[in-house]
C-alpha cells in the first residue's frame, strides 16, 4: 500500500477500509500533506482507515475559497474510488483543522465525527511570519485580514457546526493553538460527544517528518539542533496516533 495522487489528493487505500479519514494539514506544511505528516497518516492506514490528503497553497487571505476548493476535490475522489459507502471523518491540524471547520458550516457534508489537532484561528497578524514588519513598509496591509475573521469563524460554528462528535487534541507545549476555545465552543452545541485530550509535546508533533541529517566525526551545534529537532517531531507520535485510533474505533463500531 502505497501513497497514489488522484484527482490532487493523495490517498492509501487499504484492501478492506472501514472508514475513510479526509486529512487537512498546517498552513506551511498544507502543500504536501503526504510527506509532511506521512508517519500518521500512514499508521492509520495501516489499521484499515482509507486517506484522502488534500493538499492546498495558503497563497490567499480568502479561506472561503480555500475551504471551496478543497471540499470539491474531495468530493470528485470520494466518489471516484467508491468511498460513499464509508464513514468519513474531517482530520485537521493547525489552520486544516479552521478550513474544516468552514467546510462543515458552508456545506453540510455527511460527517461520522471530526479530529481536531493543535487548532489555530489567529489572525493574520499574528499568524503571517513578519506580517507587522511588511505591514510598516506596506500600509496597505495593515488592513488585510483572513476572511472569514476570527470572530466571524466562531460565530460561523455557533449557528452553523452539525457534527456533534469530536475529537479535538491539545499540546502541553503549545502555545499557539486555540484548542481550548473551540472545545468551549462545541460543548455549548453537544455537550455529551466533545472529547478533549491534552497530550505531551509541541504544535510540531503531529507532523512525521523525519530529518535525515547525518552528523559528521565532530558533533556541532548544528548537529545538536537537527537532533533536537527530529526528537520534538517523533518523541509523541504514538500516543498521538492511539488516541485517534481509540476515538476512531468507538465511531465506526
Amino acid at each position: 500500500m502505497g501513497w497514489k495522487q488522484i484527482e490532487e489528493n493523495w490517498v492509501l487505500t487499504p484492501p478492506k477500509p472501514k472508514g475513510v479519514i479526509h486529512f487537512l494539514g498546517g498552513a506551511f506544511f498544507a502543500a504536501a500533506p503526504q510527506v509532511a505528516y506521512g508517519r500518521v497518516l500512514e499508521q492509520l492506514a495501516s489499521q484499515n482507515y482509507a486517506i484522502v490528503a488534500t493538499p492546498f497553497l495558503n497563497n490567499t487571505f480568502d479561506h472561503r475559497q480555500i475551504a471551496r476548493t478543497v471540499h470539491a476535490s474531495f468530493r470528485k475522489v470520494r466518489s471516484k474510488l467508491f468511498l460513499d459507502y464509508f464513514p468519513v471523518f474531517g482530520m485537521g491540524h493547525s489552520m486544516g483543522c479552521k478550513i474544516h471547520l468552514l467546510i462543515n458550516c458552508l456545506y453540510s457534508p455527511s460527517r461520522a465525527g471530526n479530529i481536531y489537532i493543535a487548532y489555530n484561528n489567529y489572525s493574520a497578524d499574528r499568524s503571517i511570519p513578519f506580517f507587522k514588519e511588511f505591514s510598516s513598509r506596506i500600509p496597505e496591509m495593515s488592513a488585510m485580514e483572513f476572511t472569514p475573521t476570527p470572530k466571524e469563524t466562531e460565530q460561523l460554528v455557533v449557528a452553523n457546526y452539525a457534527t456533534p462528535k469530536n475529537l479535538l487534541v491539545k499540546f502541553i507545549d503549545d502555545d499557539i493553538d486555540e484548542i481550548s476555545t473551540l472545545a468551549q465552543i462545541l460543548r455549548q452545541k453537544f455537550p455529551d460527544t466533545i472529547n478533549l485530550q491534552t497530550l505531551k509535546g509541541t504544535h510540531l508533533t503531529s507532523m512525521g517528518v523525519d530529518p535525515q541529517w547525518q552528523t559528521g566525526s565532530s558533533f556541532s551545534p548544528i548537529d545538536a539542533i537537527a537532533q533536537w529537532v527530529k526528537q520534538e517531531v517523533h518523541k509523541n507520535n504514538q500516543t498521538l496516533e492511539q488516541v485517534i485510533l481509540t476515538w476512531l474505533d468507538k465511531q465506526v463500531k
